[in-house]
């Protein structure tokens, strides 16, 4: 997602990283960090929202529920963090 943002809106740093052969590593690297946040800001709103190992055990589908709630919206805070900036 990230190189296509960077060829739509950023081209010269596209081009650059292309001709310097830092491509891959620059988005293997972002990649890395972007799912360290994701999963950081998931332990953190999981927390906060008290979705745990015992909503789990008793109430299943709402644990389920909650918790892919709690992923889109961390996904969309680390995409407009470090993937569309």
């Amino acid at each position: 997602m990230h190189r296509e943002y960077l060829r739509e809106v950023h081209p010269a740093r596209l081009n650059t990283l292309i001709l310097t052969g830092e491509l891959w590593t620059y988005l293997a690297d972002l990649n890395e960090q972007a799912q360290e946040r994701l999963d950081t800001i998931m332990e953190q709103m999981k927390a906060a929202e008290g979705v745990t190992e015992d909503l789990k055990r008793t109430r299943q589908m709402e644990w389920v529920q909650r918790c892919n709630n709690i992923h889109n919206r961390a996904e969309e805070i680390v995409l407009h963090e470090m993937i569309y900036s």
